[in-house]
């Protein structure tokens, strides 16, 4: 018994390699049809894959471009840090122009209101504050116009993201006496002071003269606007200089992880709406910003923005599809008579079908690669010329070749199906192929 069950195992072994075998066979043959077919038609398979490389080119362009955009928002925009949140009397980032008139009629935040937040806050580690305005800067005989002059507490220097390059940070005793002193941003230093050590330069606004403490490293540009042409200057000179009606902006760090964040978020909208006598039910007269608020109002913009031009790529990706589609039938057309003497020699409605869809899917998937190869080469041209962090991900790559995929089954089955389904003898009949 236990003979004939090794025996039954054993054909079932050799059932099952032998249908193995059948299909590499099959594979390979088709491989080598379709391999052929592209050879002999060169033209017409060039213009098939043509088609389809666009197509997939601007898909892969595109999706770059979408992944780059998060990317540079979350190193540029978004830059407050994890732990860090903003106060201000008008929100930070909107899209409703009319949310910005209406909070312009709220009080300002003075410095009372920053000091009650340091003394309150149990969960604040750091709280600080800053202002800003316009204006042109002068040293000798070379001008910075449209600079930022923004004031900052001394501690700051904790909270503020900024890298000091060279110098130091003004001292509390600078800040509680407005010390004319500054550190300024790149561009300033290219502009004011090129080739030389601007520390212990002047430099002037007016008729008021700064003297220069420190330096901060480059930042670059976000979305064309100059993130280095800035000077800053104790809060309490910046103060002195604008005025005290201007309002404040509260940057507070806080002390632990994710739960003292939002805790000191609460504790903070808590002591404000007191101060500022915001009745229960009201809306808050201020507005708190962080480095998510800031990327989730850049994801409720761009998702739509960008879901149009991924459907314009999809659109040129299916139109590629569409003219493989009609490549192929013409090919079906020249290639009667072969399929007719295939069919003569034994080929089957499937053998046909499949060679069809073969040398269907090798053309999309030799175009795909083709479009991959261009898409992320114009992300990488991007990114080189112009500093864009264009993102270049291997799933992308992978959705390129899945697309190119789909794309030959779907528009390859109609004419593959056509061919299959041929009747021989006409098909031998036939001048055609």
């Amino acid at each position: 018994m236990m003979q004939f069950a090794d025996r039954g195992d054993n054909s079932e072994r050799e059932k099952g390699r032998a249908t193995i075998r059948t299909a590499l066979v099959g594979l390979s043959d088709n491989l080598r049809l379709a391999a052929d077919a592209i050879r002999a038609h060169k033209l017409r398979a060039s213009l098939t894959i043509l088609g389809l490389t666009m197509g997939v080119a601007t898909l892969m362009t595109v999706m770059t471009l979408v992944q780059g955009a998060n990317v540079y928002v979350e190193q540029k925009i978004a830059n407050l840090g994890t732990n860090v949140f903003r106060v201000a009397r008008t929100p930070f980032a909107v899209v409703d122009f009319t949310v910005v008139v209406k909070a312009l009629k709220n009080k300002t935040l003075k410095y009372e209101d920053l000091t009650a937040v340091r003394e309150l806050c149990v969960s604040c580690g750091q709280v600080g504050a800053s202002a800003s305005a316009t204006l042109s800067l002068l040293a000798g005989n070379k001008q910075a116009d449209d600079a930022s002059i923004i004031g900052y507490t001394p501690n700051m220097v904790d909270v503020d993201t900024r890298t000091l390059d060279l110098g130091r940070y003004f001292t509390e005793t600078e800040d509680r006496h407005a010390a004319y002193v500054c550190l300024i941003g790149a561009s300033v230093v290219d502009k004011l002071f090129p080739a030389v050590n601007p520390i212990g330069k002047t430099l002037r606004t007016g008729s008021l003269e700064f003297t220069v403490i420190g330096t901060f490293e480059k930042l670059g540009s976000v979305l064309g606007q100059d993130q280095d042409n800035f000077v800053i200057v104790p809060l309490t000179t910046w103060l002195k200089v604008r005025g005290t009606r201007s309002s404040l902006t509260l940057e507070v760090k806080a002390s632990g992880g994710e739960e003292k964040f939002h805790a000191a978020q609460d504790e903070v909208r808590s002591i404000l709406r007191t101060r500022r006598h915001d009745g229960p039910g009201k809306d808050d007269s201020f507005f708190i910003g962080t480095a998510q608020s800031y990327i989730s109002l850049w994801e409720s913009i761009s998702g739509s923005f960008f879901a149009v031009f991924v459907m314009v790529s999809s659109i040129a990706a299916i139109v590629g599809g569409i003219v493989i589609m009609n490549v192929m039938l013409v090919s079906v057309t020249e290639r009667t008579r072969e399929i007719g003497v295939r069919r003569a020699l034994g080929a089957t409605q499937g053998d046909v079908l499949n060679q069809f869809l073969t040398e269907s899917v090798i053309q999309c998937l030799i175009g795909g690669a083709i479009g991959i190869a261009i898409g992320f080469g114009c992300a990488e041209a991007l990114r080189n010329l112009t500093g864009f962090p264009a993102s270049v991900k291997l799933w992308v790559a992978a959705l390129g070749v899945v697309l190119s995929t789909i794309i030959g089954l779907f528009f390859g089955i109609y004419p593959a199906r056509k061919a299959a389904r041929l009747d021989p003898v006409n098909a031998l009949r036939s001048e055609g192929g």
